[in-house]
């Protein structure tokens, strides 16, 4: 496992390139919950043959076994992680076995009385044994503080990661390189959808958080668009939406620097990413796209209702370079507004999208529609022999808006030698399992769709 740990960090670090050649540092965070942190630091080498350099302020979380140091006439004999940090209560348990001191103040006088105490336990209490008696430390409320004659040699006031080198003397720059969780980014997308010119709006933001256990000052940093594959990590970020359907998968490349086969994002200045914090930065920012409005249901086989269903609404657009968003899309969640009466952006619904190439097609589900519905029913179901029926469907739609609409029917299931031998509309074959009916139902009324299916199986 720490040799696919090492390899996977060499990689990355071949991908990523060498680290800045001034002092700092440069972090490439992946949408997965996963950095790789190049820090650069000055190091005095002295040229002892087994010289102890310490690491401070290195990730909490960091994987030990990716990390590797690199300078120019080094080698490492050993490296050890010392991530034991100093609180009361560790402190305490590392002090088991050891003498301390207890000071003891009268709070009627403010006398201070101390005594030498052996730790013997640290469970669930601290157990003393003071002279030839035994005496548990209680929390009464009583003034007592305790004095430790030294901090116990494997704990650290901070994560600190130390090697143990051999190295030509003098001083240059060396950088630690590691992998570490904690640290990651989504997109979040903000899409205004204008009903009258049928355009969106749409901002994309960079949501980083990081939860590492350490601030990270002034240091560059770059985000990654894409799932690098990790042992032992179930996440799925290029999943997308269960209502999300990418019409077409697109073909265009676009200006945008590649990592391999995933998308760079690069912060445009140095930044500070503190512990526990939430930073976001915006990367895309496009007006007036080309998008449509429409409802859309998809039905399994054989599938009948007793009560109208909704349809969902759905907004379709593109990310190509020509009428569309103009850039590859990381996975992330797109929540859409439109304005109301008065002006004001309100919030219809959101959805999750997967990695979409440059040139997709797009269509979006945020949510079921009030006025406009389904009745889907099985009106006949005739056994023409042992490997052949035919079926009748009927499909009621109805719309209550003040306006005509388009709805997409879809009826899937239709798999094995199904055809449809009669239908009121004509459907679009999508594939071999699937028809499409794209239907225009008046303001204020309704639809009939009809179709007879003959199957073999």
């Amino acid at each position: 496992m720490a040799r696919l740990g090492m390899m996977f960090a060499a990689s990355l670090v071949a991908l990523a390139g060498a680290a800045s050649a001034e002092p700092g540092i440069d972090i490439t965070i992946y949408a997965d919950n996963q950095a790789l942190v190049q820090d650069t630091r000055v190091v005095t080498f002295t040229g002892d043959p087994a010289q102890r350099i310490e690491f401070k302020n290195v990730s909490a979380q960091i994987r030990a076994e990716t990390a590797s140091l690199s300078a120019s006439d080094l080698s490492i004999i050993e490296q050890n992680f010392d991530y034991d940090l100093l609180s009361p209560a560790k402190i305490m348990e590392n002090a088991v076995g050891q003498t301390i001191t207890l000071v003891r103040t009268n709070p009627a006088t403010g006398q201070e009385m101390r005594e030498r105490a052996t730790v013997l336990a640290a469970n669930g209490g601290v157990v003393l044994q003071i002279g030839d008696r035994i005496e548990v430390l209680r929390d009464d409320g009583l003034p007592v503080r305790v004095i430790f004659d030294k901090v116990p040699p494997n704990m650290r006031a901070e994560p600190t990661l130390s090697m143990t080198v051999s190295a030509k003397p003098g001083t240059r720059e060396a950088t630690l390189r590691y992998l570490t969780p904690g640290l990651g980014w989504r997109a979040d997308y903000v899409a205004l959808f204008d009903e009258k010119t049928s355009t969106i709006d749409v901002q994309g933001w960079v949501t980083l958080s990081n939860n590492s256990g350490v601030n990270y000052d002034n240091a560059r940093a770059v985000l990654v668009a894409g799932s690098p594959r990790m042992l032992n990590q179930g996440q799925c970020y290029d999943c997308g939406g269960g209502d999300v359907d990418m019409v077409e998968a697109g073909t265009e490349s676009g200006t945008r620097e590649r990592l391999g086969n995933y998308y760079l994002y690069p912060l445009p200045q140095r930044t500070t990413i503190a512990n526990l914090q939430t930073k976001q930065v915006s990367f895309l920012d496009v007006h007036g796209a080309p998008a449509q409005h429409g409802y859309e249901v998809r039905l399994g086989w054989l599938q009948s209702a007793s009560q109208p269903m909704s349809f969902n609404t759905v907004y379709s657009f593109s990310n190509s370079a020509q009428g569309g968003l103009g850039d590859q899309l990381p996975a992330g969640v797109v929540r859409f507004y439109i304005r109301d009466s008065k002006g004001q952006p309100q919030f219809i619904g959101e959805n999750a999208i997967g990695h979409t190439p440059m040139g997709s097609k797009l269509s979006i589900n945020t949510g079921q529609a009030f006025d406009v519905k389904i009745l889907p029913v099985v009106e006949t179901r005739t056994k023409v022999n042992d490997r052949r029926w035919k079926t009748g469907m009927r499909y009621t739609i109805t719309n209550a808006l003040p306006k005509p609409v388009t709805v997409r029917v879809i009826q899937s299931g239709l798999w094995g030698d199904a055809r449809i031998v009669a239908e009121s509309q004509k459907s679009e074959r999508r594939d071999a399992d699937t028809a499409v009916w794209t239907v225009t139902v008046p303001a204020n009324g309704k639809t009939e769709l009809t179709a007879t299916v003959d199957s073999r199986y």
